[in-house]
């Protein structure tokens, strides 16, 4: 039988890899936390994210043996760039809980990194160049981002720029906010998430974005169960953010549950499942770690690339 270039974990034998990393995080900041209809328990945490920060946490370590012993090599003593994890993954699949609830774990590892969390929203073009260009119905799509300046955001940290700004995004106005970057300084360790971060370049020989992430994490599901839990936020999002008068979504408010659906499984099949086809699992094996959800949202099994 050929042999794979993934490791693979269910979800007992990952956990017994956590080692004497401790639970720092209680119900109520898990609570927090969590997105709109995505399920995570403190027993996730503890048997898959808990691992999971002990293995970035070697990664972090064996990186700082080799920028010291490069730097001893060339005679240097320059200052560690970050270290950059890329997570991707369908929308309604919960990365944006995922990497939250990672930020929280690794922010308190006993080295006490800084650590920051980046989304890719914030480099989506205004939604008036999406307009002017025709693309407001591939928005989240790749041409929909200015992928210029994320690609020179991620290499100014790389670079190891002491002060990094990066546009910020509301989904309140479902827009990019004009004048009011986010500004990221010294960081240890920056989490970047998107739905397209793992795409290899569009040019033979260019460098992208993804070329420079340490570690990079996409989470999984069936197309069935990321097509329902989408209809379900979006129902959940009518009866919650939706009814904010500022809310770019607001007359969506006004539909009852079946017209709430119908518009959910249209946008889902129109936009998003094309985009997740076309553009998002293609990039799912180029990761470092694969985290498989069931139908519940509980990860069942880890797949880890062979070194």
């Amino acid at each position: 039988m050929a042999r794979s270039p993934h490791m693979i974990f269910d979800r007992t034998a990952w956990s017994q890899l956590r080692g004497g990393v401790q639970l720092t995080m209680n119900a109520l900041e898990l609570e927090a936390l969590r997105g709109l209809k995505t399920s995570m328990s403190m027993e996730e945490v503890v048997e898959v994210y808990l691992p999971l920060a002990r293995l970035i946490s070697l990664h972090i370590s064996a990186a700082g043996g080799l920028h010291h012993a490069v730097g001893g090599f060339l005679g240097r003593t320059d200052v560690a760039s970050p270290y950059i994890i890329g997570m991707a993954g369908s929308v309604a699949v919960g990365k944006s809980t995922a990497a939250r609830v990672l930020h929280a774990l690794l922010s308190r590892l006993p080295q006490a990194p800084r650590v920051e969390l980046i989304t890719t929203d914030g480099f989506l073009m205004p939604n008036a160049d999406l307009s002017r260009r025709g693309l407001m119905h591939r928005k989240g799509f790749p041409e929909s981002y200015d992928r210029g300046a994320l690609l020179k955001f991620v290499a100014d940290l790389k670079s190891g720029e002491p002060t990094v700004r990066c546009p910020r995004y509301s989904h309140l106005v479902y827009d990019v906010i004009p004048d009011d970057p986010i500004e990221v300084t010294l960081p240890d360790i920056v989490i970047i998430e998107g739905l397209n971060v793992l795409q290899p370049s569009p040019s033979p020989g260019q460098l992208w974005v993804s070329d420079f992430f340490d570690l990079t994490i996409y989470i999984d599901a069936v197309l069935t169960d990321l097509r329902r839990w989408y209809i379900e936020r979006f129902r959940a999002l009518r009866d919650t953010a939706f009814r904010d008068a500022a809310s770019y979504f607001h007359r969506y408010t006004l539909l009852s549950d079946e017209e709430a659906d119908a518009v959910a499984l249209s946008i889902w099949t129109d936009i998003n499942e094309v985009n997740l086809i076309e553009n998002i699992r293609p990039t799912r094996e180029r990761a470092t770690l694969i985290l498989k959800k069931a139908g519940n949202h509980r990860i069942e099994e880890v797949k880890l690339r062979r070194r």
